[in-house]
């Protein structure tokens, strides 16, 4: 169904800019917001205002206002509803995804009868005090369903694969326990970051890593050359079951702070780090391993224990000597989970304590499937050629 654009909006939209430059974006912004919104809901409805059409899929039901911050200030919207309530329009849905999935966090804490007077407060700024668990429980499902079809997406051949967790707390059986979010990032065959999945679970036991590991496999995931992540016992255990002919890179930064539980010394901490930045920053595997031992030998009769870790657990950082020299700076550590972690962290300080695990999926899987489309519909992360 053709449906057009309303021609005085766009000449309004045209004069506004003419005459009044940069300043008036903002309110020509707003026009063609609105205006995009009732076109949408028309194809939507599919039939025009007023017409009569058998097609017809539901009614139209007013407008509601709705508050928008942009970069070019505060826009004043107003949302076109239709009766079924099934429609939203698709900008607004992509950009307040991991909003609504904090939202029913607070919502479903509100419901259940555990939340403190802030949870109150910031649920009445951003819900409204008049919130039921039928209207949580039917957000919610919209938002699962959502969730679930992108945890089940086909997954093609990705170069390298980087795996990290992060823990929030959860109630579980009345009690509040640390839980783990298990993340799977990857460098597809064009070079672009793409979050592959997520599983939110009660540790990082090998039982759990190894179930996300499989189900990334069993979606397709294939082509790895490389896989790197921290040192936990679970997650190596799941590896070698999992991926064990794929080389594992162990994260340097990860390798640089457990190192500092070795020196003795207050003052020797930062000679120390760097003894082992030298490694890493070696020109080759062979320059690498004689820096190693250099160091060995220059803090075998000081620090012992130092020197019995670094023999046993350097060489795990090593693995990207193996790769193209452009690609190290980017392998060496999982720092690309950085921004994720940082933007679960700022959700979940609102939250505070999650009243369940599907809750505290649903909140990290909002913000992971947000980021991961706007890294694909960026710049290259890695020239892969």
């Amino acid at each position: 169904m053709a449906v057009r654009v309303n021609d005085s909006k766009l000449s309004e939209v045209v004069e506004l800019i003419s005459e009044r430059g940069f300043a008036g974006m903002a309110e020509a912004m707003q026009i063609l917001l609105n205006e995009a919104m009732l076109v949408e809901r028309a194809r939507h409805l599919q039939v025009q205002p007023y017409e009569r059409s058998p097609v017809r899929q539901d009614y139209a039901n007013g407008f509601k206002p709705k508050l928008l911050k942009t970069q070019l200030g505060e826009l004043s919207l107003n949302v076109p509803q239709v009766r079924d309530g099934d429609f939203y329009p698709s900008f607004l849905e992509k950009g307040i995804r991991s909003e609504r999935a904090l939202k029913l966090a607070l919502a479903e804490m509100y419901v259940q009868g555990v939340s403190t007077r802030k949870v109150n407060a910031v649920l009445q700024e951003l819900c409204g005090l008049e919130i039921s668990s039928t209207e949580v429980s039917r957000a919610a499902k919209l938002l699962d369903e959502e969730l679930s079809n992108w945890k089940k997406r086909p997954l093609n051949k990705y170069h390298y694969v980087f795996l990290d967790a992060r823990y929030e707390k959860v109630r579980q059986s009345g009690c509040v326990v640390d839980c783990a979010i298990l993340i799977a990032y990857g460098v597809n065959e064009e070079g672009k970051r793409e979050i592959l999945g997520l599983s939110v679970s009660l540790s990082e036991n090998e039982v759990h890593w190894r179930n996300f590991l499989e189900s990334l496999v069993g979606r397709g995931l294939n082509g790895v050359k490389l896989i790197v992540s921290d040192a936990h016992s679970g997650l190596k255990a799941a590896l070698r079951a999992v991926f064990p002919s794929v080389p594992w890179q162990r994260c340097q930064f990860h390798l640089q702070q457990n190192a500092q539980a070795y020196v003795t010394k207050r003052d020797r901490k930062s000679e120390v780090a760097g003894s082992i930045r030298a490694i890493f920053d070696a020109e080759n595997m062979t320059e690498a391993e004689r820096i190693l031992k250099q160091t060995v030998m220059k803090y075998e009769k000081e620090m012992p224990q130092l020197v019995a870790w670094m023999q046993e657990n350097i060489s795990e950082g090593l693995t990207i000597f193996n790769f193209p020299p452009a690609h190290r700076r980017r392998l060496r550590t999982s720092n690309i989970a950085e921004r994720v972690n940082q933007e679960i962290r700022r959700r979940s300080r609102v939250a505070r304590i999650f009243p369940n695990t599907a809750s505290c999926e649903r909140l990290a899987g909002a913000l992971v499937m947000e980021i991961s489309e706007q890294w694909l519909s960026g710049t290259i992360y890695l020239n892969v050629e």
